[in-house]
């Protein structure tokens, strides 16, 4: 990966802004959130109804777009930064600017949710949990992927890929509890099932080389590291 030459305070917003320029860039900074935008588009079902709405927290510059596109739904992104969300906008996606500790939409307005690489960003997981479940209606379907609070995570997320990519971007105490979340997800009607995923190792070192203009992500045994998460929330 693009090495940035740039250090910011652990989990700053700043770090988006300052940035900014990079978020298309498939060879940038954001180069693996593109990745783990495809894997997490691949678990978005075609929508079930006409007028399906999908609701894309902490969405950045709109990379889930592309992978979303052609499935039915009303893609409505929230994200703290209007530079993003301009960006975003441009990608189809429909802009709001909110935090996703208080998502600006109404109760049971979404036929799914999604949450790509954001808990692991946020002061309060509970509060997060509760508004993703809380804008899913009935039936609605919750996907998600972020970084586990193990050990094993600080040393690969933080300790090793920080040093090829940006230093700063992750704060290690606020790194997501797996039990934690899959029992504040069930106080709220949905039923969260976990699966590890990877990058596949051949992709990355033909990425590395210049070969390939992405890394497909893979399903692994462990969530120690990396991990998505699917659920819907009962009728």
């Amino acid at each position: 990966m693009a090495r940035s030459g740039r250090t910011v305070r652990r989990n700053d917003p700043l770090l988006y802004e300052v940035f900014a320029d990079q978020w298309w860039q498939p060879r940038g900074v954001f180069a693996m959130l593109h990745w783990l935008a495809a894997a997490r588009g691949a678990l978005v079902p075609t929508a079930a109804r006409t007028g399906a709405v999908l609701v894309d927290l902490g969405c950045g510059a709109g990379l889930l777009a592309p992978h979303v596109a052609g499935k039915g739904y009303r893609h409505i992104g929230v994200d703290r930064s209007r530079t993003a969300l301009r960006q975003a906008a441009e990608h189809g996606v429909q802009p709001v600017v909110g935090d996703v500790l208080a998502v600006p939409l109404p109760d049971g307005c979404a036929d799914c949710v999604v949450a790509g690489e954001v808990l692991e960003h946020v002061t309060d997981l509970p509060a997060a949990v509760a508004e993703a479940c809380r804008v899913l209606r009935a039936g609605g379907l919750l996907v998600l992927d972020t970084l586990a609070a193990t050990a094993l995570c600080r040393v690969v997320a933080i300790g090793i890929a920080e040093r090829l990519v940006v230093r700063g971007v992750h704060d290690p105490a606020l790194l997501v509890d797996r039990a934690e979340l899959v029992a504040e997800a069930a106080r709220h009607g949905v039923a969260l099932r976990l699966r590890g995923v990877r990058p596949s190792w051949l992709d990355l070192l033909a990425w590395a080389a210049g070969g390939r203009g992405g890394v497909r992500m893979l399903p692994f045994s462990s969530t120690a590291v990396l991990f998505q998460g699917i659920g819907r929330k009962k009728g």
